[in-house]
């Protein structure tokens, strides 16, 4: 986690700790009062390491909820979950590494899921059939089925399921947002999104056993076997095919949400290019280092002519882009603008006239929780909505599959189809082994 993405989550954490914490289940009027224990929201944490310790932290500190479990196969992970739930709302939950424990509990009413991205899908399809509300992190799946199938999940228990791109939720962004949409720079016909950071290296290992207080084959789940490394976990499962959609998936899918959102998307594009690889490490990761994919969504605009959204990707090289490490632009027929996720926007007219400039702090995680909890009183769809989040993360999936074969793909957006292309066809799902998690459809 960069220092900027660490900074925004302390700053969520003391807002709520100074008593802006969610209300939703008791505010009425102006005349909002402390929630009985009986009016709590009973919710449970599955993977609370890394974003999901940023999840833990925050809402330990909510008094709209309580942590009843936090689930973790790793037991020194779990354990400390644990203490800074008890610390933080004065209450210990029960610790488990098993989520069907919680899933069997009726008295659990959502689930937060911050697991590496192949437990995505499987735990968000269960606990929404088991009928709990689904905060799951991004990228909402590991491949294109997956996606399809946590919709149709998530409509047939009706069940408010929201992803953790919280960009959706943060001021400043909505702001630009909704300029775009007014006509502020004109009929916007091309969106870049760049990720521009510096990873580390990952080393080179070979199987061996698993540490003590982990147990490995449950953290697999539903994925084919393979022997354990010392660099699968934590966090670095993300650079490796059978685990994560690379840092396209991990920062890059916030980056691409954005420019999909202020660029119309409402759909999936239809052709996709992309060049890259390992250009910089030599190590282990599979996923690519570098690189550069333009999606086009036919018949788009105005016209009836294409557009464009652009994603770079170079996570070696620690140097902002437009003022921001990793951001947005957006080319409008009367203007464009520059938008940063971590910041601020930049409008600028003809003339390349600076027209507007807007402040603002990172993403609003403690927002984005406030809306996932408002949408499960009320009934509504939540900001990143896992149909609008399927749109981003299918964007990381074809750029990877575009990058990894090579050639020009051709999507259907209708069937979530790759047209003539069974290489490419074949990595819009995955296999899985005989497994209770594995997802059915």
């Amino acid at each position: 986690m960069s220092n900027t993405r660490r900074e925004f989550l302390e700053q969520s954490a003391s807002t709520l700790a100074a008593g802006t914490a969610a209300t939703w289940l008791f505010a009425s009027g102006t005349d909002a009062a402390e929630p009985t224990s009986e009016d709590r929201l009973t919710i449970a944490v599955i993977g609370p390491g890394g974003m999901g310790m940023g999840h833990t932290k925050l809402l330990a500190l909510n008094k709209s909820v309580r942590i009843a479990y936090v689930c973790d196969v790793d037991d020194q992970r779990a354990a400390v979950a644990a203490e800074t739930v008890t610390k933080g709302s004065g209450q210990a939950p029960k610790v488990v590494k098993d989520m069907r424990q919680i899933l069997d509990d009726k008295d659990v009413q959502a689930v937060w899921i911050a697991t590496p991205d192949h437990w995505h899908a499987p735990a968000a399809i269960l606990a929404a059939n088991a009928g709990k509300h689904v905060y799951v992190e991004k990228p909402c799946s590991h491949n294109v089925r997956e996606g399809r199938l946590m919709i149709e999940a998530a409509r047939k228990n009706k069940v408010v399921m929201q992803v953790g791109t919280q960009s959706r939720s943060t001021p400043h962004v909505l702001k630009a947002m909704e300029k775009l949409k007014s006509g502020a720079i004109g009929e916007i016909l091309v969106a870049k999104a760049w990720n521009s950071q510096r990873r580390g290296t990952i080393g080179r290992q070979h199987p061996s056993d698993p540490p003590k207080h982990l147990d490995y084959d449950l953290w697999l789940g539903p994925v084919t076997y393979r022997p354990y490394q010392s660099n699968f976990l934590h966090g670095i499962w993300r650079w490796w095919y059978d685990f994560g959609c690379g840092d396209i998936g991990n920062d890059g899918v916030h980056d691409l949400d954005i420019a999909r959102w202020g660029l119309g998307g409402e759909t999936h594009p239809t052709r996709v290019a992309a060049m890259g690889g390992k250009s910089y490490f030599d190590d282990d990761q599979q996923h690519a280092d570098t690189q550069y994919i333009a999606y086009e969504y036919g018949s788009a605009t105005k016209s009836g002519r294409a557009k464009q959204l652009i994603f770079e990707q170079r996570i070696w090289s620690p140097y902002v882009q437009e003022g921001f490490e990793n951001g947005d632009a957006y080319y409008g027929t009367d203007g464009m603008m520059i938008l940063g996720k971590m910041g601020k926007y930049q409008l600028f007219g003809p003339r390349n006239k600076l027209i507007e400039e807007s402040t603002g702090g990172g993403p609003d995680l403690a927002a984005h929780h406030q809306n996932f909890l408002d949408c499960i009183r009320t009934g509504a769809r939540p900001n990143a909505d896992i149909e609008i989040n399927h749109l981003s993360t299918v964007l990381c999936h074809l750029g990877n599959i575009a990058t990894r074969v090579g050639r020009v793909l051709h999507f259907d957006p209708a069937t979530e189809q790759i047209i003539g292309d069974d290489e490419g066809a074949k990595l819009l799902s995955r296999e899985y082994r005989d497994h209770w998690a594995r997802p059915i459809g």
